[in-house]
C-alpha cells in the first residue's frame, strides 16, 4: 500500500498524542474519510475542528469509552452506518496506572481498566471492522499499538506489561490467521516501542543506548511500516536486542544485564500524564 489515499481511516485514542498524529497522516495523504475515537471529548472536538480545516477528508468523531464493550459496539454501528466500512484501524488508545510494586495496588479497578483499555478493546474494536475487511477482498491494514513491555518483563509496571503481552500474543496470532486463510489483502501489524514523549510515561527514564523516543518520528515509521503490512515493528534497536538476549540467555544472566543496563529501574520515578 503506497498511501491510504480514499481509504476510510478509524484511530482510537485519537484526541492527542500518537493517535492525533496518525490521524494528521491519514488527513495529509487525503484519506477519504478519518474516524476519530477517544473518551475526551473537549480534546476530541478540538482536534476534530483542527483536521477539517486541513481539508481534503471528512472527518468523523464519536466519544468513546474503549474499556466498555457495549460503547465499542455502539459505535461501531454508528461507523458502519455513516461511514462504511472501514479500510485502516489504528488501535492506538492506552492506558498506564499506578508506579508502584504489585502488591501495593491501591485501586483494583486500574486492573480492571488497564486490561480492558490495551488488552480487551483492541480485540473487540477489530471484531468490529475485521469481519468486512475480510470479506470485502479489499487491501486493508490493522495497526495495533503494542509496547516493548510485552517483550521483557519490567518492575513497577506488571499490570501494563501484562496487557501488552496479552496485545502482542494476539495481534500476532491474528495475523498468522489471516495469512493461513489466505485473507491476504489485509495486513495486521504490531508495534512495539519503548517509552515516547507523549506525557503517558512522564517520570519514566531511558536507558542504555535508549532514550525517551520523539513521538513524530516514531509515528512517521510505524504509518510507514503499516502501509507495508510489516509484521511486527520493534523501537528502538536496542528493543530488538533485549528481546533476544531474554531468549537465549539463562533467566538469571538476562535479570543481570537488564537490571544493569538500566531496564528494570526505568519506573522507578514514573508520575505519568497529570
Amino acid at each position: 500500500m503506497k498511501t491510504v489515499a480514499g481509504k476510510k481511516v478509524l484511530v482510537t485514542g485519537a484526541a492527542m498524542g500518537l493517535g492525533k498524529s496518525f490521524a494528521q497522516r491519514a488527513v495529509r495523504e487525503r484519506a477519504a474519510d478519518v474516524v476519530l475515537w477517544d473518551v475526551n471529548e473537549e480534546a476530541l472536538k478540538e482536534t476534530a475542528a483542527e483536521l477539517a480545516a486541513e481539508g481534503g477528508s471528512r472527518i468523523h468523531h464519536y466519544v468513546v469509552d474503549v474499556s466498555d464493550r457495549d460503547a465499542i459496539a455502539e459505535a461501531g454501528a454508528a461507523v458502519r452506518d455513516q461511514v462504511g466500512d472501514i479500510d485502516i484501524l489504528v488501535n492506538n488508545a492506552g492506558i498506564v496506572r499506578g508506579n508502584g510494586y504489585f502488591w501495593e495496588t491501591a485501586n483494583k479497578a486500574d486492573i480492571d481498566k488497564t486490561m480492558a483499555v490495551n488488552s480487551l478493546a483492541p480485540m473487540y474494536i477489530t471484531l468490529e471492522f475485521l469481519p468486512a475487511m475480510v470479506a470485502g477482498g479489499r487491501e486493508s491494514r490493522v495497526l495495533n499499538i503494542a509496547s516493548s513491555a510485552g517483550l521483557v518483563s519490567n518492575p513497577r509496571m506488571s499490570v501494563y506489561a501484562a496487557s501488552k503481552w496479552a496485545a502482542l500474543g494476539w495481534s500476532d496470532s491474528v495475523r498468522l490467521e489471516l495469512e493461513q486463510s489466505g485473507n491476504t489483502h489485509v495486513a495486521f501489524t504490531t508495534a512495539c516501542p519503548t517509552y515516547i514523549n507523549t506525557g503517558m510515561f512522564d517520570g519514566a527514564k531511558g536507558f542504555w543506548f535508549t532514550p525517551i523516543l520523539e513521538q513524530e518520528p516514531v509515528v512517521d515509521t510505524f504509518w510507514a511500516e503499516m502501509k507495508k503490512g510489516t509484521p511486527l515493528v520493534v523501537l528502538p534497536w536496542t528493543s530488538r536486542l533485549n528481546r533476544a538476549i531474554s531468549g537465549l540467555l539463562p533467566l538469571k544472566v538476562r535479570d543481570f544485564y537488564l537490571n544493569t543496563v538500566g531496564v528494570y529501574h526505568s519506573m522507578d520515578e514514573f508520575t505519568g500524564r497529570k
